[in-house]
């Protein structure tokens, strides 16, 4: 099979997810007047889940910087 090659096909989760769905949700729910919230709450699932990304990373700098030191 000389000059050819395969393709494989893989789907791949590109999707909007959980949050960007329950944010959706939100943002209707709050322009259509069914809830009152304060937009920070309707936009919560987003910085909610910037917020526990930033602390696993603090977590996995904390461990890094504790396991360079024991090692020297």
């Amino acid at each position: 099979m000389k000059g050819k090659f395969k393709v494989n096909n893989v789907a791949t989760g590109n999707g909007i997810g959980f949050t960007g769905l329950l944010t959706v949700a939100f943002v209707v729910l709050k322009l259509t007047h069914v809830i009152d919230w304060a937009w920070v709450w309707v936009l919560s699932p987003l910085w909610i889940g910037a917020a526990v990304g930033v602390f696993v990373l603090i977590i996995i700098l904390i461990i890094a910087v504790i396991a360079m030191a024991l090692d020297k």
